[in-house]
């Protein structure tokens, strides 16, 4: 008897599967308090070369299971913005193919590197595979905005300045590849805390100038960033001061051209002359305090 065939569509046949890429903010200016009490920005953002994973199995009911070493920081399942993202979309797209999805959470959570943002935008690039659809969508795009502030800059990983409330972003900006290494504290830092010790200012009326040019050359590009701060820094050292400690420590290593707080915090950035140097580096501070979360990456690489 002749073993009867079985046809299975190739996206039921496996997992689609997307890495959800770190932000980190190089520069980060506040401009000022909008009337709606969301706050205007300025920032230019890039992509670390770490990730979370994430995997969508078509077809299956829209569900979503969470593990890896950062799970039981990811919080409630009912409030993670991957289904947030999801069901954003299936709002504005007919007969959506949807799915089960499952995140490994490596990224720390409330760290200032934008992995729930990732998540979503990692799902909503998964749900795009499936049903055909571009990122370029005016649809994939609203349910971006609709899901979080930072979700738009992380549905195409690439540098790139971003502005308004992380609504109105420029093309992709070349910026030249960093040694780097990211040091969280294992304490996280709410958004909306920081921004409320910030007290920043109401917004002002004028036009905003054009976003700065971009060096190309390393060196060049290192001055520019230590022209370029993060407003929001004093104001989550005010509130968790060992996130200057975790400044200092890195300002104390050698080869190191730069130390800054991404985004709101707590997560800091070292940039190093050298790979070495931040490999040497991420030893002496891992050592140091063995329950931070620290590790060595590249900024500025393309991660699309």
């Amino acid at each position: 008897m002749a073993a009867r065939r079985t046809t299975v569509t190739p996206l039921a046949a496996a997992a689609l599967i997307e890495s959800a890429f770190a932000k980190v903010n190089l520069t980060l200016r506040i401009v000022g308090r909008r009337a709606d009490g969301y706050h205007d920005l300025e920032s230019l953002v890039c992509f670390a070369s770490l990730a979370d994973r994430l995997e969508l199995r078509v077809d299956a009911p829209l569900g979503l299971r969470v593990s890896g070493p950062m799970a039981l920081h990811a919080g409630a399942l009912e409030d993670n913005l991957v289904l947030r993202a999801a069901r954003a979309l299936d709002l504005r797209v007919k007969d959506l193919r949807l799915g089960r999805f499952v995140l490994v959470k490596r990224l720390p959570v409330g760290a200032g590197l934008g992995g729930g943002s990732s998540d979503a935008a990692g799902a909503l690039r998964l749900l795009a595979r499936a049903n055909g659809l571009t990122l370029d969508d005016e649809r994939v795009r609203e349910a971006a905005r609709e899901t979080g502030a930072d979700v738009p800059v992380c549905l195409d990983p690439r540098a790139r300045w971003m502005r308004g409330t992380g609504d109105i972003l420029s093309e992709p900006v070349a910026v030249p590849r960093m040694f780097s290494l990211l040091v969280h504290p294992s304490l996280p830092l709410a958004t909306r805390d920081v921004f409320t010790e910030l007290a920043a200012p109401p917004r002002p009326e004028q036009e905003e100038d054009d976003v700065p040019a971009v060096p190309a050359a390393r060196k060049d590009f290192a001055a520019f960033l230590a022209g370029h701060g993060n407003d929001l820094e004093a104001p989550a050292i005010r509130l968790a001061p060992i996130i200057d400690e975790v400044l200092m420590l890195l300002r104390e290593q050698p080869g190191c051209v730069l130390a800054r707080m991404s985004g709101s915090g707590s997560t800091c950035f070292g940039v190093f002359a050298t790979r070495s140097a931040s490999v040497i580096a991420a030893r002496v501070i891992a050592d140091l305090h063995p329950s931070w979360w620290v590790r060595t990456t590249e900024l500025g690489a393309s991660v699309g």
